[in-house]
């Protein structure tokens, strides 16, 4: 029919993957120990500890919880290990970092598990523009991935994909 508008790319054999869908449900929370430290830089021993025990951590149960210092403090191991040894059978994860870093680490084995079959040998577009905080590395460590199997690996959206890899022939 002349006129006809012709979807080529519900036609095409372009297979699209949002990370998005892979999002872990589950609340973020995130410990900034400077909380903890005495004018926020200096960590006391006997002060420290006493924060932890008088801090009610059962408010990050179930939740991923990144823990970091927001400050130039010098924190010694033995004070991480103490925030974990409390959050340890009460949060989900709890990790050493930023909540970007909460999120890459959320994401690494999600995208280890995700099944490519699907992808062999075909274009894949990798979604963008979430609409929930997707991490750099989550796009890193699938098309580290992809980089095995598909035929070639875009960014973006079907109408404006950004060229990302080519499988050499």
């Amino acid at each position: 029919m002349e006129g006809e508008i012709i979807n080529r790319v519900a036609n095409s054999k372009l297979q699209v993957i949002d990370l998005e869908d892979y999002y872990p449900v589950g609340t973020r929370s995130e410990i900034d120990i400077s909380q903890w430290l005495m004018e926020g830089i200096v960590l006391v021993e006997s002060r420290f500890r006493e924060s932890l025990k008088s801090t009610d951590f059962t408010a990050f149960k179930d939740h991923y919880v990144a823990v970091n210092c927001s400050t130039d403090a010098i924190i010694p191991q033995w004070a991480w290990m103490l925030i974990q040894i409390e959050l340890t059978r009460i949060a989900k994860i709890v990790i050493l970092g930023s909540l970007e870093d909460l999120e890459a680490a959320l994401y690494m084995p999600i995208i280890d598990q995700i099944d490519l079959g699907p992808f062999r040998d075909m274009p894949v577009i990798v979604k963008g523009c979430s609409n929930k905080p997707v991490p750099v590395a989550a796009y890193m460590k699938i098309t580290e991935r992809l980089q095995d199997v598909a035929k070639s690996v875009m960014y973006g959206e079907a109408c404006s994909a950004v060229p990302v890899y080519k499988k050499k022939k």
